[in-house]
């Protein structure tokens, strides 16, 4: 059994805890909070074994009727795989922590390349990862565009991507942040740091890419572009989505066209918080026009990495080293099947 920790249990942080419980080859030892929110009730009625930073205020969360198991310190001492869910910025922080306790840790997209120097998705580069120490799972954002643009790029060749994100304000239970009436540039310059980031996992990708933030909480909205190094049908673009496991079909007779009625279908399904693990692919929006391939996506950014970070253990760990083997775990563990 594989024991791992969960540094941070916020947004992405309590999602990957519920996630490990469910494999087979994992053990959830623990997660971390700073201050008591509703989430550390949470924790508590999940029974899973809370630490925090500074135990100076042990007695306000016992307080508050909340059991202290100890320091992150003694969680991470205890750890294989440290899973570090703080907010972007403080993981960099903490790679000293992990580096004194000779443990194993991954970072989510919010933290540099660097913080790892290793980005890592499951579909793309699951080897290069087996037995490493340290590995960044890329954002959600990238995650969406490294799936889409592998399947196409390993069966037909991918000469250069186009892709415009148009991206949420912020989680829906954010209430500090925007915009309330404004569609704004995110960056202003092109290109927005995402096509960097899809570098970093396939680096020979030639990709641009521009984004922009709208007043919605969902998802995120893609609009891909592919230049193909071949022309192919349609329909072949469309079985190749078929068969990845982590990318669904979301077709017009659903009457779905919005991420609210996505986000509705999921949680109807019965799927934990109404989570969206695969792309969202609109398949009506998929064309191929000579060797252009244009598509619409749909990415929950609560949801999609948390199956890249289980698979993101196994690879470190190196107790699994097919990456389909690991995919195929942790999809029937969540009782996940891609919507088709």
């Amino acid at each position: 059994m594989i024991k791992v920790a969960i540094n941070g249990y916020g947004t992405i942080g309590k999602r990957v805890a519920d996630a490990v419980t469910l494999q087979k080859d994992m053990k959830l030892i623990g997660v971390s909070k700073t201050k008591i929110s509703a989430e550390a009730f949470v924790a508590k009625s999940k029974g899973y074994p809370l630490y925090i930073a500074d135990l100076e205020k042990r007695s306000e969360f016992e307080s508050a009727g909340i059991r202290v198991e100890g320091s992150v310190d003694e969680m991470i001492a205890s750890a294989d795989v440290v899973v570090d869910a703080t907010p972007g910025g403080v993981g960099q922080k903490n790679r000293a922590l992990y580096e004194k306790a000779h443990v194993k840790a991954l970072w989510q997209g919010g933290e540099k390349h660097e913080v790892a120097n290793f980005s890592f998705n499951s579909q793309c580069n699951y080897r290069s990862a087996i037995g490493k120490q340290f590995v960044r799972v890329v954002s959600c954002n990238t995650t969406g565009l490294c799936r889409v643009i592998n399947t196409i790029d390993s069966a037909i060749g991918v000469e250069k991507v186009r892709a415009v994100m148009v991206r949420r304000g912020s989680d829906p239970g954010e209430i500090k942040k925007g915009p309330i009436d404004a569609v704004v540039l995110d960056p202003v310059e092109i290109p927005s740091h995402h096509g960097p980031d899809v570098q970093t996992v396939l680096p020979h990708i030639s990709i641009v890419t521009s984004a922009m933030i709208v007043p919605a909480t969902m998802m995120h909205m893609h609009s891909v572009q592919m230049d193909l190094k071949k022309e192919v049908k349609t329909e072949e673009i469309i079985e190749l989505f078929r068969k990845n496991p982590r990318i669904g079909l979301i077709t017009k007779e659903t009457g779905i066209k919005s991420t609210a009625q996505l986000k509705e279908y999921v949680m109807d399904l019965g799927r934990p918080r109404a989570d969206l693990w695969e792309n969202g692919v609109f398949l009506e929006s998929v064309k191929v026009v000579g060797k252009d391939l244009y598509l619409f996506q749909a990415i929950h950014q609560e949801a999609d990495v948390v199956v890249e970070n289980i698979d993101a253990i196994r690879a470190i760990s190196g107790e699994v080293t097919d990456p389909d083997t690991s995919i195929k775990m942790t999809n029937e563990a969540m009782g996940f099947v891609a919507i088709r």
